[in-house]
């Protein structure tokens, strides 16, 4: 892959990811010419599943709009899927956004190669040098140029109820047999073990990874996927085991294959499953969201996801730069969508972290910030972490990440075999 490179410069995140020294720096505002402007931006935090996120947009776009009077933002917003549609959609017809979300990696690559998004160096050099903790920028740099400025940092983790599991005795797993024993205590007493949503598929696809991690080590998936490797590697067969073991012991919520991941939260977060694998993006609701009650945020821990036959790193995580903001190439406004997207990602940093929670790409000063407990936990696991494994669907091309999306739905549905799983997976990277 092109920018298999990114991958790697994801390592050094990992010892930026507690000296989060700098400030954001100053505001970026243009000086107006008096001519009315209007910046067209889109984004996928809906009021109803992502409200302070929402909330934080809202504010950074009308400080935007005081600072420069003669431009306006016109906004759109969609759930993650159908945001992902209707980009694909868009960039086809050339009627992108001027402002907009990508992810890193193998998302990124074809609208690159397409040229639908803008090299974005100009304004990291003008706007944010050392603004981003180190590695996550370059995530999205192809070929030597950066097309999409980082929001947000994220590893995946099992979230549980404790409160749940203290009823029954249970004590949060660092085997994949003590997680076993967990799922078979909790299905005695008719609690249902794991929250999962795979009919968006990238749910499964974290099970798997992680899986896949514990077994055959850090780089044996990324390596299938960057063909340094292959994926008929036998420790990514006896994953694809592991996830029909866990499927056939009833360790997911019935239905789960045709459940969003929106679902599968909200069952976790209606205390109707114990337990819930899914990345940091999430912590506000177990931390600072007011609309979820107290008394559950206050029964919500995480573990790291266990060791399987007492093999695998339990610092290496899966995870990396989350959603990061383009500009469209062809943008009428380009100039003003540069600007507006340099002032959302100062504004973004700072309020993230007091309003919302979560962890932002860019660096600040975290110990002058009243963080929750979780939040601090967090990110003293990054600290320690040996290694950031990149989301597999956005380390590969599109085509290839459709295959794995498809292959993972059918593993989970025991319809294919581990060995037609990871064949599946090879012919379509091999194919490139």
């Amino acid at each position: 892959m092109k920018n298999k490179k990114a991958i790697t410069l994801l390592a050094t995140i990992l010892i930026s990811a507690m000296l989060l020294l700098a400030g954001c720096g100053g505001e970026s505002a243009s000086d107006s010419d008096g001519d009315s402007k209007v910046i067209k931006f889109m984004h996928l935090w809906p009021e109803g599943s992502s409200k302070t996120h929402n909330e934080i947009v809202n504010e950074i776009i009308a400080d935007y709009e005081d600072e420069n009077p003669g431009v306006k933002v016109e906004l759109e917003v969609l759930s993650n899927e159908q945001y992902k549609d209707k980009i694909q959609v868009l960039s086809t017809s050339d009627e992108l956004p001027d402002v907009g979300m990508t992810w890193a990696a193998g998302y990124l690559q074809p609208y690159v190669d397409g040229n639908k998004f803008a090299p974005l160096d100009d304004i990291i050099e003008s706007d944010l040098k050392d603004s981003f903790v180190s590695g996550t920028a370059e995530a999205y740099a192809i070929d030597g140029k950066t097309y999409g400025l980082p929001l947000e940092l994220n590893i995946a983790t099992v979230f549980y109820n404790k409160a749940i599991f203290e009823e029954y005795g249970l004590e949060a797993p660092k085997t994949l047999e003590e997680l076993e024993q967990v799922i078979e205590t909790l299905n005695e007493n008719d609690v249902a073990p794991i929250a999962l949503g795979n009919k968006d598929r990238w749910t499964g696809s974290l099970w798997y990874m992680y899986l896949a991690d514990r077994i055959g080590g850090s780089d044996v998936l990324t390596n299938a996927i960057n063909r340094t490797g292959t994926f008929e590697d036998p420790a990514l067969v006896q994953a694809a085991e592991e996830v029909q073991n866990l499927v056939n012991m009833d360790a997911f919520v019935k239905g789960f294959n045709g459940l969003a991941d929106e679902e599968a939260k909200s069952m976790f977060m209606n205390e109707q499953a114990a337990m819930y694998l899914i990345a940091t993006w999430d912590l506000p609701n177990y931390t600072t969201n007011e609309d979820v009650p107290q008394e559950f945020r206050d029964s919500v821990g995480y573990f790291k996801f266990p060791t399987v036959d007492g093999k695998g790193d339990m610092n290496s995580f899966v995870g990396g730069p989350g959603v990061g903001l383009f500009v469209a190439e062809n943008s009428d406004v380009k100039e003003e969508a540069k600007d507006f997207a340099s002032f959302f990602v100062q504004e973004w940093g700072e309020k993230s972290v007091t309003q919302a929670g979560v962890i932002p790409a860019t660096k600040l000063d975290a110990g002058s910030l009243d963080l929750p407990q979780m939040y601090v936990d967090v990110l003293e696991d990054l600290n320690s972490a040996s290694n950031l494994t990149l989301f597999a669907d956005v380390q590969m091309s599109p085509d290839a990440a459709q295959v794995h999306l498809d292959m993972i739905q059918a593993i989970f549905g025991n319809e294919v075999t581990p060995e037609e799983f990871t064949k599946a997976h090879e012919d379509a990277l091999s194919a490139e």
